[in-house]
């Protein structure tokens, strides 16, 4: 019974997926009705509705109740979905996180050099200004994370920024203890002020080297920390 249940779903998955891989299916659109897909296919509603399931927490299906189900393209979700069951496994950890987060903000960085606009550079600026003035790290943590975040909207890659939100979204609690530990720490806290305030400054002129430095910099900072502290 469980295997002829799991061959069912996957047919209805391989099926969406065909449709979308041939055009038939685009995102926003909505799947066939499960009755419709049942009938088609040969299989249960049952089946339909794990296949859907399935695909849903693989973030390319998303359901509204009253209204069907969508294609959708949420990577995010499933980034962070996996992400957040490695750690719990012990499959990587935090460390190797930010060693990760590190290779994508250096090419983050470099985009940005290149196709930041006025405006965001202005709003960079200011969020340095604010980490600086910040007396609660809490507070100071919401800053750090909203500039790496308009950092990656400066880069205009959907990609890295699809990949970026949903490891964001996974270990911001983790960050905020990060930030803080450093905070604790007036040499450190300073330095990595000013490792912020170099990735501004090489945005400002333009210079993709001088921006991945600084984001190395940034880093070198991070994971000597989450080392001290055993995190």
């Amino acid at each position: 019974m469980g295997e002829r249940s799991e061959k069912a779903y996957e047919k209805v998955i391989s099926y969406i997926k065909n449709e979308i891989r041939q055009g038939n299916l685009k995102r926003g659109e909505s799947l066939p009705p499960e009755r419709e897909l049942a009938e088609l296919l040969g299989v249960s509603r049952n089946s339909v509705r794990e296949a859907v399931r399935t695909m849903s927490l693989m973030g390319f299906v998303s359901s509204v109740q009253g209204a069907g189900n969508f294609v959708t393209c949420d990577l995010e979700k499933n980034l962070s979905e996996s992400l957040r069951i490695m750690l719990q496994l012990g499959e990587t950890n935090y460390l190797q996180v930010s060693q990760m987060r590190r290779g994508l903000e250096s090419e983050t960085a470099r985009l940005a050099a290149s196709h930041i606009l006025p405006g965001q550079l202005t709003r960079l600026e200011n969020l340095v200004q604010r980490m600086e003035e910040a007396h609660d790290p809490e507070q100071g943590s919401r800053y750090d994370q909203e500039f790496h975040i308009l950092l990656c909207d400066a880069a205009g890659n959907r990609l890295l920024k699809a990949m970026f939100t949903g490891m964001l979204s996974t270990v911001n609690d983790f960050i905020a203890t990060m930030y803080a530990h450093i905070m604790a720490e007036e040499a450190q806290g300073n330095a990595l002020h000013a490792a912020h305030r170099e990735i501004v400054d090489a945005l400002r002129a333009h210079d993709e080297t001088a921006a991945i430095r600084a984001i190395w910099r940034h880093f070198e900072i991070v994971n000597a920390a989450i080392a001290r502290y055993h995190i």
